[in-house]
């Protein structure tokens, strides 16, 4: 039978694609103006002349550094969080101890806590344990929030590994080592995945922890160096919205090579 035509679901995509699609206009094309064509005419308007001045700029006034600061960020978090996660997953998973859930249920208690509500006496542990002004005390903390979630999803894909697999390989004489790197680990490779993408995500676009953790320049994150595009008069939008897209695409790289996995990973908690 010959499918009829929705109008309707078009016509709501269309305003959909338009909604979304006109900030990302505006947001791109004021990066290509200078700030006199972005002043005369409007964001809406088309550029009529071309520039890069305001990714160079965004480079020039020190965003290169906080860029590289925010790699060192992610990078050890994500490292944080792929050597305690899974050994933690792998014991809830196989443990039969009533003791292992109640202590799991109690650690994804952290899921319902925000850090804001946390944030006073973190400031208060980190400046004690001298980490104030230091990335180190702030890849502590954002690690220490991606690990309820984290637990949850890999746990989720571990479970989905057959109990038979599991048999095989102790009737072969395999250690619990040796079962969760050679058997656990690989079958768990989507769920990896995907605390890998979640954290990396969740330390790339941190900022309530750099904001009170942190206080010098060579400390600052992507996300408190746009701060430098505002004045007390005024703010350098194009400048602004420049160093914005510098900051999407290692966000947008993650996204594109590993959205399969973080969705599945996430709708299904792990799942297969």
């Amino acid at each position: 039978m010959r499918r009829r035509p929705h109008y309707l679901a078009g016509a709501g995509s269309l305003v959909w694609l338009f909604l979304v699609g006109l900030p990302l206009y505006v947001m791109l094309a004021a990066t290509l103006r200078t700030h006199a064509d972005y002043a005369g005419n409007g964001p809406l308007a088309f550029p009529k002349s071309f520039t890069l001045d305001h990714y160079t700029g965004a480079f020039d006034s020190g965003f290169g550094r906080y860029f590289l600061n925010t790699i060192v960020v992610t990078v050890c978090v994500v490292g944080l969080v792929l050597l305690l996660v899974p050994p933690l997953a792998y014991a809830i998973v196989r443990s039969t101890s009533r003791i292992t859930s109640q202590i799991f249920r109690l650690f994804l208690l952290g899921l319902a806590i925000p850090a804001q509500a946390v944030i006073v006496p973190m400031f208060y542990l980190i400046s004690k344990a001298g980490l104030y002004d230091n990335l180190l005390g702030v890849i502590l903390p954002t690690a220490a929030f991606c690990l309820p979630m984290s637990a949850l999803i890999l746990s989720g894909s571990m479970r989905d590994i057959s109990r038979e697999l599991f048999e095989a390989m102790a009737m072969d004489g395999a250690t619990p080592r040796r079962m969760f790197f050679q058997l656990v680990l690989p079958l768990s490779r989507g769920g990896l995945a995907t605390i890998v993408v979640f954290s990396a995500l969740q330390a790339w676009n941190g900022f309530l922890f750099p904001l009170v953790l942190t206080q010098s320049d060579s400390t600052k994150v992507i996300t408190l160096g746009l701060y430098n595009f505002q004045t007390s008069h005024s703010i350098d939008v194009p400048g602004l919205l420049g160093a914005v897209v510098l900051s999407m695409v290692p966000v947008l790289l993650v996204y594109l090579f590993a959205r399969r996995a973080l969705v599945r990973g996430l709708m299904g908690v792990g799942g297969k």
